[in-house]
């Protein structure tokens, strides 16, 4: 086209559109009569079934035509636009104020807008000069605190107010939360709603309540159990604002929502736009949709002590898709988090990860970036959906309070769990660099433990993802010479390479370093190789084809040559191979076995 031409440029608009039957056709052919619902539809833990294309036909009957920004159901963002977030980073005081002053005035001057100040393990009676020391130079016009006190929420609390007054700061300049959640992390629901009131009386606006939803994804659940409790554990402190003589319209003004965001980047999307819908329907109902403050925090279960470096890609996924799911607040955990206290370097990355965010991808300059794809919209109404009836649920069974006493909650949560524990010692879900590409030669880092973060008798313990295949690498690095085992590949490099290459990594996933070769032509070779190498486990490996001719007198000669157990890379079936390893088997189990073999404790 010239320069001068007015014709319009058309991309692609020769070509027929393509149908669905038309696509289906083709993918009939690829599967060759496999099931089309098992090979191409997965299932999240929530029930939810992920298609593998979403169209405009397939979808048309969930895309709400009333989403607009800033507007019930707020959906598509709390504000009609989008801006920079509020960049909430986490320090914990620990045993050192000054220590932890120093970090946060670092977090403030080099990005952060807010801190969240941990102040677990420190004594209420302690609480005024710590605080005080902590927050020394901080301006609390001008940046916002969370606390997170745990039980102590109302002494830190008051605390925090009775610094700000002698600091001269007034009641309403003040910004942030006190982090009540008496149904998740101890206290009495009526300390939270006499500091509500009294910040009513004083015009003050520091919020209440610090919904805290992260604790049942760490707990092992799925998101729209993690939806629905908050939901639930907000209406609970909403009635209880509201029967103290607040009006719905100021009680929901003192609930900010905390969830968890996993390296899922179009699951984190779908769940804060769902939370959103969800808790504009609730307070609609209760006489006028307001929007949820939300604050997102990378999630602590995904997080892993063995190669923590690949947490940064973690978080990074997590943080972008907070950001493009509309969170108000976001915090970042440094990668050495679930090590214990994180280091200055590992903080400025976690808080230059949200700056690279905003400033050079430029995040914060987009409303709802992820409006519109058929694939999230379909699956913020059906997280929405499916959360909508698990908070029903929990309300027939008397309100959250109730329904954790019963037990019902952990429960449902660790069902979800079990299911996930078993997808993942199966490598069906993999982590990388612990049950997939581990490093057993990775030097550890080390940091000083965090502080204990207590919650109530009825909530589920916090479990990380990737425990138990930390703990076989932890089993192994005690010893006092590192286990091994002996690769019998047989055949040329050609033939057993690709299980050979398997079987590196499957073993080395518990710490027990493979001891390769170029292969061996014979069982006498085989067998000699292995007495010289001082392993007393072997794994077989070459084509199906050689095991038909040479498993079973390989193995033979192997247990003849000391092997207490031998393995056999692959299904092939052979006499005397005590077991085989082969994607799908349950890696956690077998490899806890070979341990034991070995008499590691």
């Amino acid at each position: 086209m010239s320069a001068g031409s007015d014709r319009p440029l058309v991309l692609g608009g020769e070509f027929p559109t393509p149908t669905r039957d038309q696509w289906l056709t083709l993918v009939d052919g690829v599967l060759k009569g496999r099931p089309f619902d098992k090979v191409l539809v997965s299932r999240l833990y929530d029930g939810i079934d992920v298609q593998p294309l979403y169209t405009a036909d397939t979808t048309s009957d969930v895309v709400d035509p009333m989403g607009s920004p800033g507007l019930s159901p707020f959906v598509r963002g709390a504000q009609p636009t989008r801006g920079a977030w509020d960049v909430r980073q986490r320090v914990d005081v620990g045993d050192d104020a000054s220590a932890a002053n120093a970090a946060i005035i670092a977090e403030l001057e080099k990005g952060a807008t807010s801190i969240v100040l941990g102040l677990r393990g420190v004594a209420p009676i302690a609480l005024d000069d710590t605080m005080a020391t902590a927050l020394d130079g901080v301006l609390l016009d001008l940046a916002g605190v969370v606390l997170d006190a745990g039980a102590a929420f109302a002494e830190a609390g008051a605390a925090f107010v009775r610094l700000a007054a002698a600091r001269g700061d007034a009641p309403s300049a003040l910004q942030g939360n006190i982090g009540a959640d008496p149904l998740v992390h101890g206290g009495a629901i009526g300390d939270a709603i006499a500091f509500s009131l009294a910040q009513q009386a004083c015009g003050g606006s520091l919020r209440t309540f610090a919904v805290d939803a992260t604790v049942w994804t760490n707990a092992g659940g799925a998101d729209a159990q993690e939806l629905g409790c908050s939901i639930a554990s907000a209406v609970e402190y909403l009635r209880a604002l509201v029967a103290a003589g607040m009006t719905i319209d100021h009680a929901v003004t003192h609930i900010e929502f905390r969830y968890a965001i996993g390296a899922d980047q179009f699951a984190g999307i779908a769940k804060l736009r769902a939370a959103r819908r969800l808790w504009s329907r609730v307070t609609e109902v209760c006489g006028n949709a307001h929007a949820q403050h939300q604050h997102g925090v990378t999630s602590t279960a995904m997080m892993t002590q063995r190669d923590p470096w690949v947490n940064l890609l973690r978080t990074t996924m997590a943080c972008f898709a907070a950001a493009v799911g509309g969170a108000d607040a976001i915090t970042v955990q440094p990668f050495d988090a679930a090590i214990g206290m994180s280091d200055a370097f590992a903080r400025r990355i976690a808080r230059n990860t949200q700056s690279l965010l905003l400033d050079e991808v430029n995040l914060g300059r987009v409303t709802d970036p992820g409006g519109g794809s058929w694939y999230v919209e379909s699956l913020t109404s059906a997280l929405a959906a499916e959360a909508w009836e698990w908070f029903r649920e929990i309300e027939r069974a008397g309100g959250m309070q109730t329904a954790m006493a019963s037990g019902l909650i952990t429960r449902r949560i660790d069902d979800v769990r079990a299911a996930r524990t078993a997808n993942i010692a199966r490598r069906k879900d993999p982590i990388t660099g612990v049950s997939e590409f581990p490093d057993i030669t990775e030097t550890g880092v080390v940091r000083p433990p965090s502080p204990a973060v207590l919650h109530a008798a009825t909530v589920p313990s916090p479990h990380r993802y990737a425990e138990a295949f930390e703990s076989l690498r932890d089993r192994a690095d005690r010893a006092t010479i590192r286990p091994t085992v002996f690769l019998a590949n047989l055949g040329s490099v050609a033939v057993h390479t690709a299980r050979s290459t398997f079987a590196k990594n499957f073993f080395e996933i518990a710490g027990i370093e493979a001891l390769g070769n170029d292969g061996f032509d014979s069982p006498v070779a085989t067998s000699a190789a292995f007495a010289a190498s001082g392993a007393t486990l072997a794994c077989i490996c070459s084509s199906d084809a050689v095991y038909a001719e040479r498993a079973e007198a390989t193995a033979r000669a192997l247990h003849d040559a000391g092997a207490v157990r031998v393995y056999l890379a692959g299904r092939h079936e052979a006499p005397l191979v005590d077991e085989h390893v082969f994607t799908g088997c349950d890696t956690l189990a077998t490899l806890t076995r070979a341990l034991d073999a070995l008499g590691l404790a």
